[in-house]
């Protein structure tokens, strides 16, 4: 709601309080429950990241239809174990299905194709943001590509100092204005390096990157730990890591049917 223009918003209300209505009505008649122009009715569908009331139409009746909520319920101190269990899911679902709608496929494309190529890969995030990094290091590895994870502030700046021009740095972050990341960034980029972000789209660190993987959710990760952002990051990583095994072809199934051969061997056989 806050990233909206006010007569934008004024829409988005009349959505949240008649959807049923909204639904049936046409657009003069939504525009007049709004108190709005017709054009702004439009330019509310663009910002919700459809290409008309026609498609935001359609996209609230199957929400509708599957019992998928698109509206973002913030748990209160209130709510029971129940509640917060149901928001917690809803919240994660609708955010899955707002990010794989807003999904810029060309930015995908490019990122897997940098990453494919690079010499090395290294991943960097802080926090919750480092085991992301971590999960990364461990599906890349297993294609066969040399990369690294670090959650260290202070060997990030280092290793980026290392970061050559065949180099890829990949950050992740839910906010994009940690200052030791974007600072790494800026190093490995000025030595050559490509960077290639997961974060929000209007932030600093998204400014340093050669690719923008845009993961901006409705919740606010200075007030909760990110929890519905973090299940975002760790789907664009297996996106991205699925997207350069397909594009690896035989050479690259190869390399990972000898990890799984690897690994059978280490586990007790399935019980019959």
């Amino acid at each position: 709601m806050a990233s909206l223009s006010p007569s934008e918003q004024r829409v988005a209300n009349v959505v949240l309080k008649h959807p049923e209505e909204v639904l049936h009505a046409p657009i003069s008649q939504i525009a007049k429950m709004a108190g709005v122009s017709q054009p702004t009715i439009v330019r509310f569908c663009r910002s919700m990241a459809c290409t008309g009331l026609s498609d935001f139409k359609l996209r609230m009746a199957r929400s509708a239809a599957s019992g998928t909520p698109f509206v973002h319920n913030e748990v209160t101190p209130k709510d029971a174990t129940g509640d917060i269990a149901a928001k917690v899911f809803d919240n994660a679902i609708s955010s899955l299905i707002r990010s794989r709608n807003r999904l810029n496929r060309d930015a995908i494309e490019r990122a897997a194709m940098l990453l494919s190529k690079a010499r090395r890969v290294e991943f960097y995030g802080l926090g919750n943001s480092g085991i992301t990094a971590q999960d990364a290091q461990h599906k890349f590895f297993r294609l066969g590509i040399s990369c690294v994870a670090y959650n260290d502030s202070h060997v990030q700046g280092m290793a980026a100092t290392l970061l050559e021009a065949k180099d890829v740095l990949l950050a992740i972050s839910a906010s994009g204005r940690t200052i030791d990341l974007i600072n790494a960034a800026q190093v490995a980029k000025a030595g050559g390096a490509k960077v290639i972000v997961i974060t929000r789209a209007d932030s600093p660190l998204a400014e340093v990157a050669d690719v923008v993987i845009d993961a901006d959710t409705l919740e606010d990760p200075d007030v909760y730990s990110s929890m519905t952002t973090r299940i975002i990051h760790l789907v664009f990583i297996d996106i991205l890591a699925v997207t350069v095994a397909v594009r690896g072809g035989e050479k690259m199934s190869a390399k990972l049917a000898g990890v799984k051969r690897t690994l059978q061997k280490r586990r007790l056989p399935a019980p019959s």
